[in-house]
């Protein structure tokens, strides 16, 4: 009988995790103006690789999805503006992604709004929560062995200006929201 209330639970998680990533999609696309979520995202790993490894396998790796699903998400950020691509030095048959200034500009004013997603998101979790919840998410990941590529490192964004102001204006907004908890 156990092995009946494994499956069902399994079976639930599955379901939960499929109609949550929907939700949280949906969802945070109404946070963001000028791109979606996938495509916020999509720019997000690109500056959480190295400048020269900025290959549409080496996003699709970072983003866990697949080279083609990035090339349509790569082309509509490009037909933006946002991104440009240019012939990788390192590999002739790849091109590597390089982020224009509008789309450093669109990084920053989404982040802002993000920012706001991810306080209304977490704030009926505590910091411990989000740590259990993070770290069995990993853990889930490497159901086939291959482990996640996260975000852990720092990102690499060069903007003109000093970001100091904004990042505690966004610091601050995201801990008033996360303080409001019902």
């Amino acid at each position: 009988m156990d092995n009946y209330r494994e499956i069902f639970l399994i079976q639930q998680i599955y379901g939960t995790l499929f109609s949550l990533a929907n939700k949280v999609q949906i969802q945070g696309d109404k946070y963001l103006e000028n791109l979606t979520s996938r495509q916020f995202m999509a720019m997000i790993a690109i500056i959480h690789l190295p400048e020269d490894e900025t290959t549409l396998n080496n996003i699709a790796r970072k983003l866990g999805t697949t080279k083609q699903s990035v090339k349509q998400l790569i082309t509509i950020i490009e037909n933006k503006g946002y991104i440009i691509t240019v012939p990788s030095q390192q590999d002739k048959r790849a091109v590597n992604v390089k982020i224009t200034e509008s789309g450093k500009q669109v990084m920053l004013e989404c982040g802002e709004r993000s920012i706001n997603f991810m306080a209304d998101l977490s704030k009926d979790f505590t910091r411990s929560e989000m740590e259990s919840l993070w770290g069995l998410l990993k853990k889930l990941y490497r159901f086939d062995g291959e482990e996640q590529d996260g975000f852990e490192k720092e990102a690499h964004l060069e903007i003109d200006g000093d970001q100091s102001d904004a990042q505690a204006r966004a610091l601050k907004e995201f801990a008033r929201r996360r303080n409001e908890r019902t």
